[in-house]
């Protein structure tokens, strides 16, 4: 197993604690390994680090508005992905009504996070239903489809080869976050025992991406019961108490809600601003040179970004500096808004992600561009 170079030291003009009474007319920058969660310096710059005047070749910050992404899409395996690597897929799936078919994920667990909508899930394990701002994790394999009432809008995640779970909470205790006593299953309830029925039935399974259609003639989703520890659950943000606190701005890190192997899933909820004087209050400038990071924004401002609304991404590749936005960042040191109402979903993979190709008008193309100095 490796181990990090051991060693602290403090050179120059630098602060007694990171991320607080940063030294007058500085930005702060982390430099870190492996997202968070390794070892990190932070250093005092005098100008914005991203105060970048253009730049040139394929790495670069990237936005998409997908509400602009196809609509109307009947079956998931047809939305549109959006970013891939061998151990992720992020797609948006816009659909209405009710799936003719059932779907099968054969290559990896599946979350799907609820924009807008509501309706019934119908799986192996039973029924239950969903709202806008569910989660729903649906282990690999599950046989599952949809009922919307009207149209509804979810935001694909897949663990390539992999199985979501929880974090380990460590000194705050496993009910921190969230109790896990608000994690919700299926049901074989009336619902669910409405559906049978002998007529035939097709379940659309993908495997390796290549989709393979199995009939059966009857509806395979006709349990009578289960027990066990396996079944998909259901969480909603509003049941997500995030980690705060009033003197220190906690790094994304804290707001991990689901994790695999080589990605994590980590959501930002409504809480305080942070309100000691000394205290950054919004996330700080930093180098995560391992990870990339995808944020969805399901409602709400989101405090450090500009001309951001509820349906729009961002994709920020590891290998350059980010931060938040210069009027944001403004705002925010002068403690003008002092609670966040933002509701925003980030996936943070440790392997490069690639970007598929997408409808044109999606992507907002000046991004980039929305850091770069005016003066």
């Amino acid at each position: 197993m490796k181990e990090w170079i051991p060693f602290v030291k403090s050179e120059g003009v630098a602060t007694r604690q990171a991320h607080c009474d940063l030294p007058e007319g500085t930005y702060e920058r982390e430099i870190g390994r492996e997202g968070f969660f390794g070892p990190a310096t932070q250093l005092h710059h005098r100008n914005p680090p991203t105060g970048w005047l253009r730049f040139e070749g394929p790495l670069r910050p990237r936005a998409y508005d997908l509400n602009k992404s196809r609509r109307g899409v009947a079956s998931p395996w047809h939305a549109p992905v959006i970013l891939e690597n061998a151990a992720c897929q992020i797609r948006i799936w816009h659909t209405s009504g009710s799936m003719d078919h059932l779907a099968r994920n054969a290559d990896g667990d599946q979350v799907l996070f609820v924009h807008e909508g509501s309706g019934d899930l119908f799986c192996d394990y039973g029924h239950i239903p969903f709202r806008d701002g569910d989660y729903l994790v649906l282990p690999r394999g599950t046989q599952w489809r949809v009922e919307c009432a009207g149209e509804a809008s979810f935001l694909m995640i897949e663990a390539t080869n992999d199985a979501f779970g929880l974090p380990r909470k460590g000194l705050v205790g496993p009910q921190a976050i969230f109790d896990p006593g608000v994690l919700d299953t299926p049901a074989i309830n009336e619902h669910f025992r409405a559906q049978y029925h002998e007529r035939e039935t097709t379940t659309v399974v993908k495997r390796r991406n290549a989709l393979t259609a199995i009939t059966y003639p009857h509806n395979p989703l006709d349990a009578i019961g289960w027990h066990g520890d396996l079944a998909p659950v259901r969480l909603n943000w509003r049941d997500i108490r995030p980690l705060m606190s009033a003197r220190y701005h906690v790094p994304p890190s804290a707001h991990t809600t689901f994790l695999a192997g080589r990605l994590v899933i980590c959501t930002f909820c409504p809480r305080p601003i942070e309100s000691d004087p000394g205290a950054l209050k919004l996330p700080y400038f930093h180098s995560n040179d391992d990870y990339d990071e995808f944020l969805f924004y399901h409602r709400g401002q989101f405090f450090s970004r500009d001309n951001i609304h509820p349906g729009m991404s961002t994709w920020h590749p590891s290998g350059f500096p980010h931060g938040p936005h210069p009027k944001a960042y403004e705002t925010a040191m002068k403690h003008a808004r002092k609670e966040t109402d933002e509701v925003a979903v980030m996936v943070d993979t440790r392997d490069f992600l690639d970007a598929a190709e997408i409808e044109p008008g999606v992507e907002f193309e000046a991004y980039a561009n929305s850091w770069t100095r005016k003066d």
